[in-house]
């Protein structure tokens, strides 16, 4: 099975997907489809995007039995000992001592709690 989700793309790019796909929910497009013509639509996908966002998601042997493929998106996958994961921009490092959230024991832990010295 082959997923492409497309955002602000061109509409001859969505119309030549659905000669292909089919057309699930706006931008959405789902089918399954040969290596081959996967690889030759994702082509067609980064040369008609224009200011636009593409994600491609198929299927691969291996641990996840899928695969992603990404054209102008914040987001990007990134292989971690074989897995592949989905990294958002902007995020730090996780640092367990950090106060996390915004829970009234998380600002009573960073700020002490009202009325007291900290």
């Amino acid at each position: 099975m082959t997923v492409i989700i497309l955002t602000a793309c061109p509409p001859g790019l969505r119309g030549h997907l659905t000669q292909w796909l089919l057309e699930i929910s706006a931008g959405v497009y789902v089918g399954h489809i040969s290596t081959r013509v996967r690889n030759r639509l994702w082509a067609r996908v980064v040369d008609m995007a224009g200011p636009g966002r593409a994600l491609l998601v198929y299927q691969k042997r291996g641990e996840q039995k899928l695969s992603f493929e990404v054209h102008d998106h914040h987001w990007e996958p990134v292989d971690l000992d074989g897995v592949t994961l989905i990294r958002r921009p902007g995020n730090a490092p996780f640092n367990p001592a950090a106060p996390t959230g915004w829970s009234k024991a998380a600002k009573r832990r960073r700020f002490g709690r009202p009325g007291r010295p900290a």
